[in-house]
């Protein structure tokens, strides 16, 4: 008989939600969540207050400003273990066998890592109202900047995602993952050392360059589809991957 093409999707969409609240869960089942969320908001603290009345301004630029590094450390480390350890465990194999396309795995693990990060990096909104009883304090770069932050915790995220499927382990997920997303977010500091000619471009890839919009108000329709791009693009990777693996 044939298949009945919405009761396999159906049949694939809970099996998908399954496996996205299994690796949701499995962040805060364990302390790895939140001791990464107390040493995120204790650095990101840290960095911001040190300098913030120096500047004698009430703004978040330099918060802002240090994100792409922040979260180039964060968003790897906590996808590291998403199939590394799978494969470590061997559990894959079973993995392999459940209604899923590779597509739906890699989205549920995505979506899982994303929405951790996004958990991190909500007690920073407390630095928002800290320097709002200092003084009165823009909202425009506030909010840009936070829909940059979670625009660019989920292309680290596809990275981390990525770099996991290549690994076998999670060390080396770890280290090809920070290897990657540091080189994007620090791109834009080498262009001093480039031929003139090809900055526009390498300056484009640069997520430095982008993130720096956000962080000043600036929504740029460039900047949303350049990083939503690199999101894709990831996992795409991650799923080819995947597919060399089953």
């Amino acid at each position: 008989m044939p298949t009945d093409p919405q009761a396999t999707t159906a049949t694939r969409t809970r099996a998908t939600a399954a496996l996205f609240r299994r690796e949701l869960s499995s962040f805060f089942q364990t302390p790895v969540a939140y001791v990464v969320g107390i040493v995120f908001l204790a650095v990101t603290a840290t960095l911001f207050f040190s300098v913030f009345f120096l500047f004698d301004r009430a703004e978040m630029r330099q918060f802002f400003g240090s994100l792409p590094v922040l979260l180039a450390l964060l968003m790897p480390a906590l996808a590291m273990r998403l199939v590394a350890e799978e494969r470590r465990r061997g559990t894959w194999e079973v993995l392999s066998t459940l209604p899923v396309r590779n597509t739906d795995v890699v989205i549920a693990k995505f979506l899982a890592v994303w929405v951790t990060g996004l958990f991190l990096l909500l007690p920073t909104v407390i630095f928002a109202v800290t320097v709002a009883g200092f003084g009165r304090l823009d909202p425009g770069p506030v909010i840009g900047g936070y829909l940059g932050a979670a625009l660019l915790a989920a292309a680290y995220g596809a990275v981390g995602v990525f770099a996991s499927s290549v690994a076998r382990n999670e060390t080396v997920a770890l280290i090809l993952g920070l290897v990657i997303a540091l080189g994007l977010s620090l791109l834009n500091s080498f262009l001093v050392l480039l031929p003139a000619a090809i900055v526009p471009v390498v300056e484009y890839l640069s997520v430095g360059y982008h993130f720096s919009n956000f962080s000043r108000g600036l929504v740029d329709t460039r900047s949303v589809i350049y990083l939503v791009t690199l999101t894709v693009a990831f996992l795409m990777f991650a799923r080819q991957r995947l597919d060399q693996l089953r």
